[in-house]
């Protein structure tokens, strides 16, 4: 299957794709309306809920602009090269989880993409009022995974 094709098929099995799916995929946090899906020899994951799906749709981007200069970017304007789209969506939840932590101890953790965003704007007020200053301190800190070193062939 060339890219293209997978591409179109991509489009027409997942419908409402997950805002957070490179952290999702990369295991780096799950989310109660995540469906996985299996297509060719990749996994996607979809969004089963479409209000959910809106509410991410808006605090991605805010991520994305918050922790711009933090990334050492002049401006953003979509997603970002995968390293540093991983590093906004899961820096940014563990942020977001360590900010409510320290509030509500008892708060749903990034296992729960949806219910620790429905806490934290419960705690903080919409998405838009989140402390995204203390956000931004986690995407800094976060570290991906090491690149494997390839065996020497000879």
């Amino acid at each position: 299957m060339d890219e293209d094709q997978y591409r179109a098929v991509y489009r027409q099995v997942n419908e409402r794709k997950c805002v957070f799916e490179k952290a999702i995929n990369a295991r780096r946090c799950n989310c109660s309306r995540a469906q996985r899906l299996q297509l060719a020899d990749r996994e996607a994951v979809a969004c089963t809920d479409a209000g959910a799906h809106a509410r991410c749709s808006v605090l991605l981007p805010l991520l994305r602009q918050k922790a711009a200069f933090a990334l050492r970017l002049a401006h953003v304007d979509g997603p970002l090269p995968h390293a540093a789209e991983i590093r906004v969506q899961a820096g940014g939840l563990t942020g977001i989880e360590e900010r409510l932590r320290a509030v509500l101890p008892e708060a749903p953790d990034r296992q729960d993409i949806k219910g620790l965003i429905d806490a934290a704007e419960s705690c903080f007020g919409g998405v838009e009022a989140f402390p995204y200053s203390e956000i931004v301190k986690a995407v800094t800190r976060f570290e991906g995974r090491r690149r494997r070193r390839r065996p020497d062939s000879g």
